[in-house]
């Protein structure tokens, strides 16, 4: 196979974008760097692009590499011939090269192999060719009749097994069944329990396996693994039978009824089995390659969320016995103070919960609380907006997913970081900070503990992690890190940074004070060259005298950044002051790719410098819609049907969205209520942050 051919089709891309990104990828670069300081070889393929590129491009080889396996494997035995030299190379899955190899494939012990032992493959071939002159079956057997084969019927029983074998071994078969069982087969799940809890709906189950939603396939594994369900797939026997009966069977033999029963045989014991256990793995790959692009593209979206800036925030971690925990940062999210409060049952010292919060808002000046929605949410929450009221400043709130907020107080880092903090305060602390910057906060967390997904924990977690780590880099990458402020957490995340040169960045920074340039960097042990070029340009360094280290022109384009500005008469005071307008107007005179050719570098690479010099430091994050912030609270019994309200979505899944309106329980828009025309899933009209309106067409309270 020609693989860059093969993904140029796959990807529709051109010959070059594909062979330079294979070269890139090869020379070690990583995807955030090669997405935005490569943009002239690949032809600005974004880093989603070409996370999935990489991926196919290393799943191909390996199928390359299977390819040369098999072709070793059979020319060994000394039974490769043209044809499936032929066949092998044709191949283009890995279930038909299996198809192909599994005739050769080193078998362990069955029927037909202790038939074979036994010496009765001569049997079976005769038997098979089904001559229409041929002796009876039983006249055949008697000649291979020994110590351990006693009887005809015994012979005739080992023959058949190894012409099952046979029949299940053949690549054509198997091929056509396949493909009859996925477009025509039901999947079916039955109960396997009295009481089946939230596997109910599935008690008595069908559908065509080609119709099946996949996250009805991951919920049907989900509770056949907990012994809720049986799950199988139905098809028509007889229907399957005919398929090999027309591959494999004469008439007019004697020996035609013989093949007859191996068919029969081959089907019920090897074929099928065989089949419904590959469509119902293909099932759950793609239901899981699905969920897992899903989960992804949730997780960028949270990460990506703006930061609340420059506000002293107080985080409420709620609990009932314990009290809520409570914990004063500043607008960099450095601790201030710490607190415990009892606003919820059994204590309810609301007095005394208003007296401290009072006190934290005069003291620090407060003006954004953070409350996390997790148990004793929803009374913190009326306290909280009670208090607010009462204090009667500009003072506001958000509650805060606390996803993954235990985990992170418990972990050895948060230990490090807080080593005088309790667990729970150590949580107020984070659920603080993911308001101010959620995605510096959030990068502290395994992915997987964010909650912006479904059936999570049954998936590949190899791929889980690989695709959810790619989307972290991504983000940070595509924000840009503050070189003097970032946590170990958030540089390791940066591209061309390991965990320990993070921790030597961190080192440097507190043995010798701020970074004062880019080109400090190397200084640091263990940031070589290839790591600096990798990292640089997402790196910023405000403290630098060069204007182009707090931005993400990269080291190598700074002098044709500098003949830019010498070319429109700018000045790097100019640009710190925002006073581009003659940059605006050079290029707009001379054009781009004029004015590229002049100095020597890419179009692309021309208008990003733009884009950089024109808002230095800027942060991407500032463009997108603010989160949504209340001062006032409702119940889930205040709602009507045929209100109409706000919310923030806080989850996008197969069958529609949750919704948060500020009653505590996140509301549901099943996908045929998000929009008027038809969607094949909500993640094309929606994405987790967006602000939408809602309308209540129902409430039930007791199941919340």
């Amino acid at each position: 196979m020609d693989i860059s051919k093969q993904l140029e089709i796959e990807f529709s891309l051109k010959p070059y974008q594909v062979e330079n990104t294979i070269k890139l990828i090869d020379d070690g670069n990583t995807i955030p760097f090669i997405a935005r300081y490569r943009k002239e070889a690949t032809g600005s393929l974004d880093d989603q692009i070409l996370r999935e590129l990489f991926e196919r491009l290393g799943y191909l080889r390996n199928f390359e590499e299977q390819k040369e396996k098999i072709i070793a494997s059979i020319t060994e035995q000394e039974l490769m011939t043209d044809e499936i030299l032929a066949s092998i190379e044709a191949a283009k899955t890995m279930t038909e090269l299996e198809d192909i190899y599994r005739p050769f494939r080193p078998k362990r012990k069955t029927r037909a192999s202790v038939a074979k032992a036994k010496g009765l493959q001569g049997l079976a071939d005769s038997i098979f060719e089904q001559k229409e002159n041929s002796p009876l079956p039983e006249e055949l057997a008697k000649d291979y009749l020994n110590e351990e084969v006693e009887t005809i019927e015994d012979a005739l029983q080992g023959a058949r097994d190894i012409i099952a074998e046979a029949v299940s071994d053949d690549a054509k078969g198997r091929k056509l069944l396949r493909y009859a069982i996925k477009k025509s087969g039901i999947i079916s799940a039955k109960g396997a329990k009295e009481d089946l809890g939230v596997y109910e709906m599935y008690k008595e189950y069908s559908e065509p396996v080609s119709k099946i939603a996949r996250h009805r396939v991951l919920a049907i594994n989900r509770g056949e693994k907990e012994g809720f369900l049986k799950v199988g797939i139905e098809y028509d026997k007889e229907l399957a039978v005919d398929i090999l009966v027309n591959l494999h069977k004469k008439n007019g033999s004697p020996c035609s009824e013989q093949v007859y029963e191996a068919i029969d045989d081959a089907y019920t014991r090897l074929i099928f089995p065989s089949i419904e256990r590959e469509i119902r793995n293909e099932l759950t790959d793609s239901a899981n390659e699905s969920s897992i692009k899903v989960f992804g593209e949730n997780t960028r979206q949270l990460l990506m969320q703006p930061p609340v800036k420059g506000r002293v925030t107080i985080g409420l971690d709620p609990g009932y016995r314990t009290g809520c925990k409570v914990a004063v940062v500043d607008e960099t999210g450095k601790v201030l103070d710490t607190g415990v409060i009892y606003p919820a049952p059994p204590h309810q010292n609301i007095e005394g919960a208003k007296k401290t919060i009072k006190n934290f808002v005069e003291k620090y000046g407060v003006t954004l609380f953070a409350i996390g929605n997790g148990t004793a949410s929803h009374e913190t929450e009326v306290f909280a907006a009670e208090t607010i009221k009462e204090i009667g400043k500009n003072i506001e709130y958000m509650v805060v997913s606390e996803a993954g907020a235990s985990v992170y107080s418990a972990s050895k880092l948060a230990a490090e970081e807080f080593p005088q903090f309790d667990v729970s305060l150590r949580s107020a602390v984070s659920i603080a900070r993911r308001l101010q910057d959620p995605l510096a906060e959030l990068v502290k967390i395994d992915p997987k503990a964010i909650g912006v997904g479904q059936y999570q924990h049954d998936m590949p977690q190899k791929e889980l992690n690989s695709a959810l780590d790619g989307v972290v880099e991504d983000c940070v990458n595509s924000v840009g890190v503050d070189l003097n402020t970032a946590s170990p957490q958030l540089l390791s995340r940066v591209a061309g940074v390991t965990s320990a040169i993070a921790k030597n960045i961190v080192s440097f920074r507190e043995e010798n004070g701020s970074f004062k340039s880019r080109n400090q960097l190397l200084k640091v042990s263990k940031l070589g060259p290839k790591a600096f070029e990798q990292c640089a340009g997402f790196l910023r360094v405000a403290e630098s005298d060069n204007v182009f280290d707090n931005t993400a022109v990269h080291p190598e384009s700074y002098q044709a950044a500098k003949e830019l500005l010498k070319l429109c008469s700018v000045s790097d005071d100019d640009i710190r002051k925002g006073n581009i307008a003659m940059l605006s107007a050079k290029v707009k005179i001379d054009g781009t790719s004029a004015l590229a050719a002049k100095l020597g570098i890419g179009e692309p690479t021309l208008k990003d410098i733009v884009s950089e010099l024109s808002k230095p430091g800027r942060d991407p994050r500032d463009e997108l819609p603010q989160p949504m912030l209340r001062s006032d609270v409702m119940g889930i019994e205040d709602l009507k049907e045929g209100m109409q309200l706000k919310g923030t979505v806080r989850n996008v899944i197969d069958f529609g969205a949750f919704v948060d309106i500020g009653v505590h329980q996140d509301g549901l828009v099943h996908i045929s209520q998000i929009t008027n025309r038809y969607i094949k899933h909500p993640s094309e009209v929606l994405k987790v942050g967006d602000i939408v309106d809602v309308w209540v067409i129902g409430v039930d309270i007791n199941k919340k």
